[in-house]
């Protein structure tokens, strides 16, 4: 039985859902704006297939119960706005990251803090993970925020971990344990 669930989880802004074919267009203005990717660990996407192909992995990954990727929808509109993510499950010690993303244009709107506190509520409670992990560029100040805010604690550095585009940069790795909260 896969450890992880397509889910739909509510918040009074938001709804997190399973992704859709159809989401390809939001991925892509997303994973193509250079802003947005400045501190991804791929290059930012240059051609909508890229958005398509990315997202069959990701769908593929959810299906098979790997990965638990849900969409951000606004509640209101329903309009696509990112994704947040549990990934890298280790079983035996429930274990996974999280990963989280939301398009510029909704950025510093709280957002995202809304989304992870659902999704960290969702793994510690119903999945009963034991611990959840995170790896930002220590230059994200804004994923440094979120994190921190939800409670996790950094941990460590991995200096010069990721070259993207040419740029060698760190890595801050984040914890959080469903015992701190």
């Amino acid at each position: 039985m896969p450890f992880f669930e397509p889910i739909t989880l509510n918040t009074p802004r938001l709804v997190l859902r399973p992704l859709r074919e159809d989401d390809a267009a939001v991925l892509f203005a997303m994973y193509s704006d250079p802003q947005f990717m400045r501190y991804w660990s791929f290059a930012p996407m240059t051609q909508l297939e890229q958005a398509r192909e990315y997202l069959s992995r990701l769908m593929t990954a959810s299906a098979s119960g790997k990965d638990l990727v849900c969409a951000i929808d606004l509640r209101e509109t329903g309009q696509m706005i990112g994704t947040c993510t549990l990934f890298s499950l280790y079983e035996p010690s429930l274990r996974a990251e999280i990963g989280f993303g939301v398009s510029r244009e909704f950025w510093r709107q709280g957002y995202t803090q809304e989304a992870v506190h659902t999704l960290i509520g969702h793994a510690f409670s119903t999945l009963s993970l034991r611990r959840l992990e995170a790896d930002i560029d220590p230059r994200n100040n804004g994923s440094a925020r979120v994190l921190e805010r939800a409670g996790f604690v950094r941990e460590g550095l991995l200096r010069e971990r990721w070259v993207v585009g040419g740029e060698v940069s760190d890595t801050a790795l984040y914890g959080l344990l469903r015992s701190d909260r």
